[in-house]
């Protein structure tokens, strides 16, 4: 048994693309067993993730103490029957944390929640919701610098060390789903118990703990996105973007069983996003319960995932690889021409539309979510058009044709970029970038539009290289994400109205509509000084190659804000000045003056 466990874990770890994470994995997976009281054994630690998810600048201690208060009420919800709702079971648990909180005037004056307390149970739920912030800069005990103290740690208690990961990665990544922390904490602990083994300590945990924060940083900004596309957009695009990562999971399954998944997927999506861990931890469960039970119609590829215990059976179905499809089924052309597709779009819009969708997809396994999706939207503006005229089936006959026009445009323009990025290189490519985004967003600090369009030319180094197809995934996958936080900090403190547009008018076109987003002609630059354009003091000297080209791409926006409507040439030969003026004055022997005289 535990060598066909063993080859389960190593098909499963195959899909993690990180020999090094697949090993911490690997190894924590084979501690652990299949357990009917996984959750009764992990509550405590659940119930943590979502106090500190909520109450991100609480202490430990704190978050321990209220999670004791909370656990009789968690005890509640762990015997779930397999047809009980988790959202149903954990709804006390949310209103009497919140509850809480409220009672306790120290903890909602310091957080700022006060507001949340004055409001009604749901008004309130999504009020602390709205306070949950992303943060990278906390500061972090288990450094990979400080070996030693973690494992000290360890050795006077290990479940400490494990809690104290648990509770900083929650606060880190408030949307992080509960049972990926869990996952990943059993994988940190097993990388901490093996490196404190190790002479060179440090080594080990960088090879051992960067890959997990790696995955968890990467996982965390999907499952923000998906709680994204679920609060801003109506319950049908959320079941669509699920119906199509299902069917390109499992494209051998038959359409009524992927609807009935989606539809499942994305009310656990909604539960997990409203931060309640339980219920999260829960709702997987069942979910992935279901799926292995179901495994024979569903997709061949996640049987070695199905005999691994909790928390990893889920983490692996969703790494799971893509199944094959069997297209024996009818041909895609009916949709566009069978004579009766009109009777169908007019009966029962959703179920064509969600048929049509599957049938897409899984026949188109190459193109990402947001490709498919413009398609689909294609399709139905195509119907709601024809069905309107007296020979329909002549109208949407065409739409073989537009659906290739929609992927080939949004093909060509991926190919564009890329062909920019290799004619200029990285660097001038992300200035380039710099000047676009200046001038459609041009309400956003330098530093912010640095930062930004910084992860864009991060995503092209990393796409461009991959043959066509995967290309054109790659960078669709990684602009969705990227312009999915543009559209949050939009959220929190509007931009522009372009910007406001792209955001909110259609999640299928937001990329091609932010690639053809002009200058904002609204917005009059305030007269700024030159202390305020650039930072000119001897600091520049002493800076790292990265800083400097920090404060150079800092001026450039700034320029562009002052003339958003100058040649291109102008902004590059006034930056090629500031290159020349630092290395020159950083030679003198006095270099601060020199900055400022020149």
């Amino acid at each position: 048994m535990k060598t066909v466990r063993t080859i389960s874990f190593l098909v499963f770890f195959s899909y993690i693309k990180c020999q090094t994470l697949q090993r911490s994995l690997l190894d924590a997976a084979m501690q652990h067993t299949n357990s009917q009281n996984y959750l009764e054994e992990n509550l405590r630690a659940v119930t943590s993730i979502m106090v500190a998810q909520f109450l991100q600048k609480l202490t430990y201690e704190k978050v321990q103490t209220i999670v004791k208060e909370l656990l009789d009420l968690a005890e509640k919800c762990k015997s779930l029957k397999p047809h009980e709702s988790p959202s149903e079971c954990c709804h006390q648990l949310m209103t009497t944390f919140l509850e809480h909180i409220c009672n306790n005037q120290g903890l909602a004056d310091r957080h700022v929640f006060s507001d949340c307390c004055n409001t009604n149970n749901s008004a309130r739920h999504k009020c602390f919701l709205s306070y949950k912030k992303d943060v990278a800069g906390y500061s972090d005990i288990f450094q990979i610098s400080n070996p030693e103290q973690i494992c000290e740690m360890d050795k006077e208690n290990p479940v400490p060390v494990k809690e104290k990961y648990i509770y900083e990665t929650s606060r880190k990544h408030p949307f992080l789903y509960g049972p990926t922390i869990l996952t990943m904490s059993a994988c940190y602990e097993t990388a901490v118990q093996s490196c404190c083994r190790e002479e060179n300590k440090t080594e080990c945990f960088q090879i051992k703990l960067e890959p997990i924060r790696k995955y968890v940083r990467e996982i965390s900004l999907r499952h923000h996105h998906l709680c994204e596309i679920g609060i801003k957009f109506n319950h049908k695009v959320a079941k669509a973007v699920e119906l199509v990562l299902l069917t390109k999971k499992q494209p051998r399954a038959n359409f009524s069983e992927i609807a009935k998944l989606a539809m499942d997927i994305k009310n656990l999506h909604q539960i997990c996003c409203e931060g309640n861990a339980v219920a999260c931890v829960l709702g997987r469960s069942q979910l992935m319960n279901y799926t292995c039970s179901k495994q024979a119609t569903l997709s061949s590829k996640i049987t070695p995932c199905c005999e691994l215990p909790e928390p990893f059976r889920g983490e692996c179905i969703i790494n799971s690889e893509n199944d094959k499809p069997d297209l024996s089924s009818l041909p895609l052309s009916r949709f566009t021409e069978d004579q009766f597709v009109c009777k169908q779009f007019t009966d029962k819009q959703d179920d064509i539309l969600q048929e049509f969708l599957y049938e897409y997809s899984r026949r188109h396994p190459e193109l990402a979510v947001p490709v498919i999706l413009r398609v689909d939207t294609v399709y139905q503006n195509l119907l709601g058009k024809c069905c309107k005229l007296e020979n329909p089936l002549e109208c949407y006959s065409h739409g073989e044709e537009m659906f290739q026009r929609v992927v080939r445009e949004s093909h060509e323009h991926v190919k564009n970029q890329c062909d920019l990025h290799e004619k200029l290189g990285a660097s001038n490519f992300h200035d380039r970038l710099i000047v676009l985004y200046t001038k459609k967003a041009p309400q956003l600090s330098a530093q912010e539009l640095v930062i930004f369009t910084k992860n864009m030319a991060a995503a092209a180094t990393k796409c461009c290289p991959l043959n066509d197809e995967q290309q054109f995934a790659c960078m669709e996958n990684s602009a969705k994400l990227i312009l999915g936080a543009l559209c949050r900090r939009h959220e929190a403190e509007p931009i522009n109205a372009g910007v406001g547009h792209c955001c909110d008018d259609s999640y299928a076109f937001r990329k091609p509509c932010f690639d053809d987003l002009q200058v904002d002609a609204t917005y009059i630059s305030p007269h700024l000084s030159c202390d305020q354009v650039v930072n000119l003091n001897e600091d520049l000297c002493r800076a790292q190659e990265e800083e400097l080209q920090t404060e150079k791409q800092k001026l450039l926006s700034n320029l562009v804000k002052q003339e958003p409507y100058a040649a291109e040439m102008q902004f590059q030969s006034v930056i090629v000045d500031f290159a020349h003026l630092v290395e020159m004055c950083c030679q003198a022997e006095k270099s601060e003056m020199c900055l400022q005289e020149e």
